[in-house]
């Protein structure tokens, strides 16, 4: 196991070549969003500008009609694809596999909401998508010890990893880190267990982040981190070194932020951070 540390960054942005065009540097769809909860059209747009802010050319987020409304009035750099209803179901199936085609990267569960029928189509849709994709937040309650793949980043806090794994993770970061490593191992994908400490395993190597703070408890921080990771994964990161890049770019972001705003912390604070951490 080893530390993550700010010369990950170093590999991963790289000078951009003089000729360079939009697309180059990847485009991502995010699903997520929904009606029941107010907040959760803010979870998606929050994931999707941090995705833009990690460096990522084009996002787009398909979530239902007035959630993204909602999600475009946040900012004119949002792109938003409404889908009919209340809910994302499967009767957007096929629209959204259609989307899917366009994208380079997928991340899915940002306010996405646990009606059953949002569920249902959780489960047919990681069963089915071969690009790279993040499952955080709603998406994972809707996943219970289920082999997925090395295409997938699952980002879980230790409530959601409980869910599926039927393990509780300790406090104890040896023993955190091979409970990680073995469940990453068992369902052959990237985990990137949140906390303190963020524990990142895909079953063959394991890290550790230590960058972040106490006052990142705050509501969309999650997100943030699903956005960052997702944006990375756009842009050709492989799924272990995304997973590590993001967390240290996400909890290095609230650190500069937690400096100004201590307690009063919000996610949109970690976002605007997220360039100076990338500049170095």
């Amino acid at each position: 196991m080893f530390d993550v540390k700010g010369s990950i960054l170093k590999e991963i942005y790289k000078e951009r070549p003089e000729w360079s065009h939009k697309g180059d540097f990847g485009k991502l769809l995010i699903i997520g969003g929904s009606k029941r909860y107010t907040g959760a059209p803010a979870l998606a747009a929050y994931s999707a500008i941090a995705s833009l802010r990690a460096g990522t050319d084009l996002v787009l987020v398909a979530a239902p009609e007035r959630a993204a409304d909602i999600i475009a009035k946040f900012s004119p750099n949002l792109i938003t694809e409404p889908l009919e209803g209340d809910f994302v179901s499967m009767n957007h199936a096929k629209e959204i596999d259609y989307l899917v085609r366009k994208f380079d990267a997928v991340c899915i569960g940002s306010g996405l909401g646990t009606e059953k029928e949002t569920g249902g189509f959780v489960k047919k849709f990681v069963g089915k998508i071969k690009k790279p994709c993040v499952i955080d937040a709603d998406a994972i309650k809707a996943l219970k010890k289920k082999r997925l793949g090395k295409n997938f980043i699952l980002t879980p806090h230790a409530y959601e990893f409980y869910h599926i794994s039927g393990e509780k993770p300790k406090h104890d970061i040896v023993g955190r880190a091979k409970l990680v490593e073995r469940f990453a191992k068992k369902i052959g994908s990237t985990i990137l267990l949140k906390g303190a400490v963020d524990i990142i395993s895909d079953g063959k190597q394991t890290a550790m982040n230590k960058t972040g703070n106490p006052y990142m408890t705050t509501g969309g921080t999650g997100d943030v981190l699903t956005g960052v990771c997702g944006g990375l994964l756009a842009q050709g990161v492989s799924q272990f070194k995304a997973a590590c890049a993001s967390a240290y770019i996400t909890g290095k972001a609230g650190d500069l932020a937690a400096k100004e705003k201590g307690p009063g912390l919000l996610a949109t604070d970690i976002v605007e951070k997220i360039p100076e951490v990338i500049k170095g």
